[in-house]
């Protein structure tokens, strides 16, 4: 038998170390070898890619003379039948056949390499299992969700006008509901707050779940609710140990719940925490500790702040209307002077947003919170905080209204005396304060809608769902009211909020006997030292 010779040569330089190749580090080697199996298809019968023919009837193959090309092997095994030769010629045929039928299935899969395949695995995980995967593929267009009755009745319209239309009746509808709420109560109020709460945490997990979903991760929607619970659980009891004191003291059960608040709620948080230690899969860990991640990030994003909204309305229903109606106020003003004279660009996150409706929107707020706060600060309905009455197991808004809430007189400095004539203006306390507020809702609260806008293009969508036609989904229309909620709770808290006399009695019942009568004395000999304690019997 004679003796097969094949001899098949790389040409081409070596390049340098190649980059990542789907999150593998690929030696020159590597790259070099994918380049020349991404060739052209070596087909039998292809008169482009065959060479002549040889002594075994081994067509020579070759992909030109550049980089890649393969010469033809050179093969001595006489002629004949394919039958009729020799053992090793036949091996070198069935090598070439099953060469060019790999080239043709797998053009662009390189063989492995187990040295740069040790490297990339770390703890049982690669990174073409887990970094690779993490791109999410851009989700569907979505349809248009508008009514069709609003269709129909914009349907001559241009799609710019009929936007604007759509936009206009739904947020009229919107602004008519947010009255009715009002008109209902405290109490239901903190119901839509709640539920507001939960279908924006809805709307990012889905996200979340819509983006990762193929990875068959295991628990973790379950455990995105499951921390949705244990936070709540752990704020709404806060408040009610705060604001039901009485009627918590009064209830055996709710003392006891009370007491060990704390406790209980750390431990339905271990017992999350423990099971999604469980769920860790082999191969995927990095992707669910970015889950892990992603969930915490929406409870503090959404939860926390939807939280200081409700501890916002007990301050006074007005330190919870005016905030909301400055940044429903800003976001109209802004798109219609935006609509009408925008020209200028205002950030790339979002390309609709113009300088003209962002200065307009500025303007238009800060007077509409003047006049909201003169109107509101009148009622004490609006002004008075919101406390609950253990007599009627009801909510009550009744109480003499604070310096804040009275009428003033401020003398207007001379600069602007020249110009409006006055010398002196009569306006409540609060006005002054609505003027920060507004500003922060225009000029600052925006920048919570940038972020989101950034949100939604990492992601490649549009809005975070379609709940609202026109407007896309809640959380749409609630990006910047929690931003402006956690400006309006420090706010109070720094300037506006003192000493609570009432919790401080709360707590001083909760004390036992000795404790009380230890504080009793202390009080009174420090009434004494000052002469108060006197003066108050001698006016008796």
């Amino acid at each position: 038998m004679e003796v097969v010779r094949v001899r098949v040569r790389f040409l081409g330089r070596r390049g340098e170390r190649a980059g990542a190749w789907q999150g593998r580090q690929r030696s020159a080697r590597v790259k070099e070898r994918r380049r020349r199996w991404a060739g052209p298809s070596f087909r039998a019968g292809d008169p482009a890619a065959e060479g002549p023919v040889n002594r075994c009837g081994a067509a020579r193959y070759s992909g030109g003379a550049g980089r890649g090309s393969l010469r033809a092997p050179e093969l001595s095994c006489g002629s004949g039948g394919y039958a009729a030769r020799p053992r090793r010629c036949r091996a070198g045929v069935s090598s070439m056949t099953e060469l060019r039928q790999r080239a043709v299935r797998e053009p662009d899969a390189p063989p492995e390499d187990k040295g740069s395949e040790s490297e990339a695995r770390v703890d049982g995980e690669t990174a073409s299992d887990s970094e690779s995967r993490v791109e999410p593929a851009p989700p569907p267009a979505a349809a248009d969700d508008t009514p069709e009755v609003l269709n129909r009745a914009f349907s001559k319209l241009s799609s710019r006008w009929k936007n604007w239309w759509v936009r206009g009746i739904l947020t009229l509808a919107m602004i008519a509901f947010f009255f009715i709420i009002i008109y209902m109560g405290p109490m239901v109020l903190m119901m839509i707050v709640l539920c507001v709460q939960i279908k924006c945490f809805h709307e990012i997990i889905t996200i979340g779940y819509n983006v990762y979903h193929s990875y068959d991760l295991p628990w973790f929607r379950t455990l995105s609710w499951y921390f949705l619970l244990c936070v709540n659980y752990f704020f709404y009891g806060e408040t009610v140990t705060d604001y039901f004191f009485t009627l918590v003291q009064r209830e055996e059960p709710l003392r006891i719940l009370s007491k060990y608040h704390r406790f209980i709620s750390f431990t339905l948080y271990l017992i999350g925490f423990c099971m999604f230690v469980l769920s860790l899969v082999k191969k995927h860990y990095r992707l669910q500790f970015y889950m892990f991640g992603w969930t915490h990030v929406t409870l503090l994003i959404i939860v926390t702040q939807s939280h200081l909204i409700i501890h916002n309305l007990f301050e006074g229903m007005i330190w919870f209307i005016v905030p909301i109606s400055c940044v429903i106020c800003n976001d109209i003003m802004a798109y219609m002077f935006g609509f009408f004279f925008g020209r200028t660009p205002l950030i790339k996150l979002s390309p609709k947003k113009t300088w003209e409706g962002f200065i307009g929107g500025f303007f238009a707020t800060v007077l509409f919170g003047l006049v909201l706060s003169y109107v509101m600060s009148g009622y004490r309905c609006f002004v008075c905080p919101v406390e609950f009455n253990n007599d009627t197991n009801s909510f009550t808004v009744d109480c003499e209204p604070s310096d804040l809430f009275r009428l003033q007189e401020y003398i207007i400095p001379g600069v602007i005396q020249s110009v409006i004539g006055w010398e002196t203006v009569r306006m409540y306390p609060f006005q002054i304060h609505s003027i920060a507020l507004s500003t922060f809702a225009s000029l600052i609260g925006p920048f919570g809608g940038f972020f989101a806008s950034g949100f939604k293009r990492a992601f490649k969508i549009k809005d975070f769902a379609n709940t609202i036609p026109g407007h896309g989904g809640i959380m749409d229309r609630f990006d910047c009211q929690y931003l402006m909620a956690t400006f309006v709770n420090v706010y109070i808290a720094s300037f506006i909020r003192g000493p609570n006399p009432s919790k401080l009695i709360q707590q001083f019942l909760t004390l036992r006997p000795d404790q009380q009568l230890h504080i009793f004395n202390t009080l009174k000999s420090h009434l004494n030292d000052k002469g108060m304690l006197t003066a108050a019997m001698e006016d008796e």
